[in-house]
């Protein structure tokens, strides 16, 4: 859709909704396209910002660094523990 400067200015949410909602609005002054109206998402991918699943797990924690804490719950909870089942007995 194609907004003149005016009516962009009045209806600036109505402008953003637009983008959102139908994709890229268009700006115009005398006749002239001056500016373009994107989502924020739909710029982050023309800017190649977009993180995707991998980048998601290279960016996690490094699991090396919680190893000697591991290790440390570890040893205070004596694991594994040696548990007495005890033998079955049938009640007649």
């Amino acid at each position: 859709m194609h907004w003149q400067v005016q009516e962009a200015k009045q209806r600036f949410s109505a402008l953003l909704r637009s983008a959102q909602t139908d994709g890229p609005q268009f700006v115009t002054r005398h006749g002239e396209d001056v500016a373009v109206v994107i989502d924020v998402e739909e710029y982050r991918h023309l800017r190649g910002q977009e993180r995707d699943f991998k980048d998601f797990l290279l960016d996690s924690p490094d699991w090396d660094d919680f190893a000697d804490v591991f290790d440390e719950v570890v040893a205070e909870r004596d694991l594994p523990r040696q548990v007495d089942l005890g033998t079955a007995t049938e009640e007649p």
